[in-house]
């Protein structure tokens, strides 16, 4: 598996670092000498799904697959917000609400096309050369700008208040966490991201991952 790319299904509760950890550790046991790994972009810690991984010299590819489209299904509790739009931050409850199915389309409909998008405060995002979540996390002020990013496509999977589940395709760069908080700001009832997977990178499915136990790893 050396000079290759690999493609993981991330378990969550997992950081993305962890996930290469692991798996250098057992190509590194595997080989009987040190395997160089490294990962092509990111997953938050509760989410789960594909990451794209690369291995001895393909690591020098590793520009070529960080910028791809992407696509996720991703689960919104509305009537409540989080500190870090996901389940591991303050939750906060909002509004009690509830968006009629007509709403929640005129809402995503609105989020269609090239879209400016403020990624969260905790993120892997670099300000000044430090990543944003450990400025966050020792209560410093962070102040992100705003970027362009596109949402190809975003349909409802299913609406059971209050939980909205949504698939989405979306450029590279795009945070499902900010398009919850987005989504919950125009529905005037808050959101947060419970639940996230992504199902695609570019032409690379899910199916064709493999769990790290696969690889004899324990998670």
């Amino acid at each position: 598996m050396n000079d290759t790319v690999l493609f993981i299904d991330k378990p969550a509760g997992m950081t993305s670092f962890g996930v290469v950890a692991r798996v250098r550790r057992i190509l590194t046991q595997r080989a009987g000498k040190k395997v160089k790994v490294g990962h092509t972009g990111t997953l938050d810690p509760f989410a789960t799904g594909l990451m794209i991984l690369v291995t001895g010299k393909e690591c020098k590819n590793a520009g070529s697959y960080s910028k791809l489209d992407k696509i996720y299904e991703a689960t919104f509790r509305l009537g409540q917000v989080s500190t870090t739009g996901d389940p591991e931050g303050e939750i906060s409850d909002v509004s009690e609400n509830r968006p009629t199915e007509e709403e929640i389309d005129t809402a995503l409909r609105s989020f269609s096309g090239e879209i400016l998008q403020r990624p969260p405060i905790f993120s892997a995002i670099k300000i000044n050369g430090q990543r944003a979540y450990k400025l966050a996390r020792d209560g410093k002020e962070v102040e992100i700008p705003e970027r362009k990013v596109t949402i190809y496509s975003i349909t409802v999977i299913d609406y059971t208040y209050p939980e909205l589940k949504i698939r989405t395709h979306v450029s590279s760069g795009t945070y499902i966490r900010s398009l919850a908080v987005d989504i919950g700001e125009t529905l005037k009832t808050g959101a947060y991201c419970t639940d996230l997977r992504r199902t695609a990178i570019s032409k690379w499915g899910i199916d064709e991952a493999v769990q790290l136990s696969e690889m004899g790893i324990n998670s």
